[in-house]
C-alpha cells in the first residue's frame, strides 16, 4: 500500500500524522492535555496512546488492565521476558521498560510500515531492550525459545477484529510451549452481546491453562455492551485480591471473574480448534463515535 504524510492540525504547535500502513490509514492524533503523548488510530479506531515523557502512564482502560498483570506478574522491579503479539504504538512494551528495567521484550508485529511510522515518529528510549519483528503474530510466536518467556501477551486485531488463527486451543499451545512454567498468559478480547465469543475464549483457556480470570467492566460481562475484556492465565494461583483491588480502583472500575462463576459464565461454550475457529466479532459503529 502506498504511503502518503497528510499532517492535520492537533493542539496548538502540533499537526496529527496521517499515513497509510499495511492495515488500513494510520493517524497519530496529538492529546490536547500531555504534551507529548499521542493517541495512534487505525481505520479511525483508536489503538494506542503513548506519552513519550511518561511511558508508564497507561490512558486506554484495557491497557491499564494489561499494566495490572505486568506489576503483579513478578515482584516490583524484577526484569521480565516478555513477549508482546501485536504492536501497535508499543505502549505496553514501553510501560515494561519504564516499571522494569532491564526487561528483555520481543514485540511481534505484522504491519511492517506501522513499526516504521511508529518508530519514526514515537520513538522508542535507545536503553530499552525492546525488539520489534515484522511477521504474523502466531509464526512469530512459533520461533520463540521454549519455557523461557515470564509474560506473553496477545492484543492481535486487523479491521478491529482479532484473526481467527489466534483464538484457538492449538495456539494457546503455541503460547504454553514459549511461557516459563510459572509465566503468564494474559490477552484483549473484544466482544458484545450475545458474548459467544468471549465465552469460547474461556472455555478455550480452561482447556489449556490451571489458573484463569478475566478483568472486565460489569456492563460487557452483563452482555449490555460491546468492550474489552482482558483474560489471565496460568499454571500458578493469580495474585486475585491484589488484581481485583486495582481493576475496582481503576478510573473505570472493573471486576475480576474467577472461579465458578468464570466457568458458569461461559455456558458451557465449546472450545475453539483450529478447524471451527472463526475472528472475533467487529465493533458496533457506535463503539469509535
Amino acid at each position: 500500500m502506498g504511503k502518503s504524510r497528510n499532517p492535520r492540525r492537533g493542539r496548538a504547535g502540533t499537526e496529527a500524522v496521517v499515513e497509510d500502513v499495511d492495515g488500513g490509514r494510520a493517524e497519530l492524533v496529538p492529546d490536547r492535555e500531555r504534551p507529548r503523548a499521542w493517541t495512534l488510530l487505525i481505520d479511525g479506531a483508536p489503538q494506542s496512546h503513548v506519552d513519550l515523557d511518561d511511558p508508564a502512564h497507561l490512558s486506554f482502560e484495557y491497557q491499564r488492565r494489561f499494566g495490572h498483570v505486568v506489576d503483579l506478574a513478578a515482584p516490583p522491579g524484577r526484569p521480565l521476558n516478555a513477549v508482546h503479539l501485536g504492536g501497535g504504538a508499543l505502549t505496553l512494551a514501553r510501560y515494561v521498560a519504564a516499571t522494569r528495567p532491564r526487561s528483555t521484550q520481543q514485540v511481534v508485529e505484522r504491519d511492517a510500515a506501522l513499526v516504521q511510522l511508529v518508530r519514526r515518529e514515537l520513538p522508542l528510549d535507545p536503553g530499552a531492550r525492546i525488539r520489534v519483528r515484522s511477521a504474523d503474530a502466531r509464526a512469530g510466536l512459533a520461533r520463540m525459545p521454549h519455557g523461557k518467556a515470564d509474560l506473553v501477551v496477545a492484543d492481535v486485531f486487523s479491521g478491529a477484529r482479532t484473526p481467527a488463527h489466534l483464538t484457538s486451543a492449538e495456539f494457546l499451545d503455541e503460547v504454553r510451549l514459549a511461557l516459563a512454567p510459572d509465566g503468564i498468559y494474559t490477552a484483549n478480547l473484544a466482544d458484545g452481546p450475545p458474548l459467544a465469543h468471549l465465552r469460547g475464549q474461556i472455555a478455550t483457556a480452561a482447556t489449556r491453562f490451571a489458573h484463569l480470570a478475566v478483568i472486565a467492566d460489569p456492563a460487557v460481562l452483563r452482555g449490555k455492551r460491546f468492550g474489552n475484556a482482558v483474560l489471565v492465565a496460568a499454571d500458578r494461583p493469580l495474585p486475585l485480591a491484589e488484581l481485583t483491588r486495582r481493576a475496582a480502583s481503576d478510573p473505570q472500575p472493573a471486576r475480576v471473574e474467577q472461579g465458578k462463576a468464570l466457568t458458569d459464565f461461559t455456558g458451557g461454550a465449546a472450545p475453539v480448534t483450529d478447524a471451527a475457529a472463526v475472528a472475533s466479532p467487529a465493533p458496533p459503529p457506535s463503539v469509535f463515535g
